[in-house]
């Protein structure tokens, strides 16, 4: 390796990517080189199944640009990406998927436009190819509606795919939420930040890991990381809800006394459901929130690596 400094770390989480390895490899490769920069590739293992990690440490002893993180277990697609930041070294960091979707040969585009004067420059979808409709439509709309109920700008329509100047990696490794959504504390850190449109392209090989299962759980952390809109809804559907059953007691009463009842079956089990369904809602939300705080305050690492080729006094800040 050489002894100047790194000016560029691209760093790639893996699950299960076995097919896609060398090919993306060979892409970054020839993305990068011809930007004539020193740097490196660094690809975390995120507790494969597969041969992931062997195809990955073959390459890292034919490449002394090629770095890999190997996790005890899978921990997860954002916090594999936290890793690879933390034991990045270069001056710009680009964050990009294993699968290929988000092409390589963008990074030269991303790179240029960092060298503006912007510490973050993010990749905006202007299309997302080999992707259903309700992933789509689902992905579109989440995207809008955390937008909407956030106290910060997050951009829709961009995923992890993105350039960062070395300032924002060191701001992000201070950060310790176990529930981590890069790309929102990345809007929260604020700097120059902007974009470039592309399109996303199918995946090289092999089907999505990203299950709706995911989807959710990520959808959930976004918005109880970067929001307290939920708690807020429970706070008013109560108030509604109390209103409204201030107006059936009222009712009740009318009916006993002027009108004609069936000894109140009815109306009691039907307030007992609605009551009971919002409480339970609004006990859910708050175990959300103190879900999220029990897991802070137990100060566990973030994640546990196996091995790994980066000396860790090299990735000091």
């Amino acid at each position: 390796m050489s002894s100047k400094p790194i000016q560029l770390s691209v760093i790639v989480p893996l699950f299960n990517e076995q097919d896609n390895i060398g090919a993306l490899f060979q892409r970054i490769q020839n993305s990068v080189n011809p930007l004539n920069l020193n740097h490196e590739i660094i690809f975390i293992n995120d507790g494969s199944k597969d041969n992931t990690l062997p195809l990955v440490i073959q390459l890292a002893q034919q490449f002394p640009e090629v770095h890999f993180i190997d996790f005890s277990r899978n921990f997860g697609h954002q916090l594999a990406i936290s890793a690879g930041i933390e034991y990045a070294r270069g001056e710009y960091l680009v964050i990009m998927d294993g699968d290929g979707q988000d092409p390589p040969e963008f990074i030269p585009e991303l790179y240029q436009k960092a060298n503006e004067g912007f510490e973050v420059v993010y990749a905006k979808r202007r299309k997302r190819d080999g992707e259903n409709f309700m992933k789509k439509i689902t992905a579109k709309a989440f995207y809008r509606i955390l937008a909407k109920i956030t106290n910060i700008e997050i951009p829709v329509d961009t995923g992890d795919f993105r350039i960062i100047h070395r300032k924002i990696r060191d701001i992000l490794v201070q950060m310790p939420e176990q529930q981590k959504y890069i790309r929102g504390q990345i809007a929260w850190i604020g700097f120059n930040q902007t974009y470039l449109e592309y399109d996303r392209q199918e995946r090289m090989s092999g089907e999505t890991k990203f299950t709706y299962r995911k989807m959710m759980r990520f959808a959930l952390d976004g918005i109880s990381s970067f929001s307290t809109w939920p708690l807020k809804v429970a706070t008013v559907s109560g108030f509604a809800v109390s209103f409204l059953a201030f107006i059936l007691i009222i009712y009740s009463l009318y009916q006993k006394f002027f009108g004609y009842t069936e000894k109140g079956w009815t109306s009691m089990h039907i307030s007992i459901l609605f009551l009971g369904g919002i409480q339970l809602i609004g006990i859910g939300i708050l175990g959300e929130y103190l879900g999220r705080v029990s897991e802070n305050v137990k100060n566990r690492p973030h994640y546990i690596v196996r091995e790994t080729n980066i000396p860790k006094k090299e990735t000091n800040s």
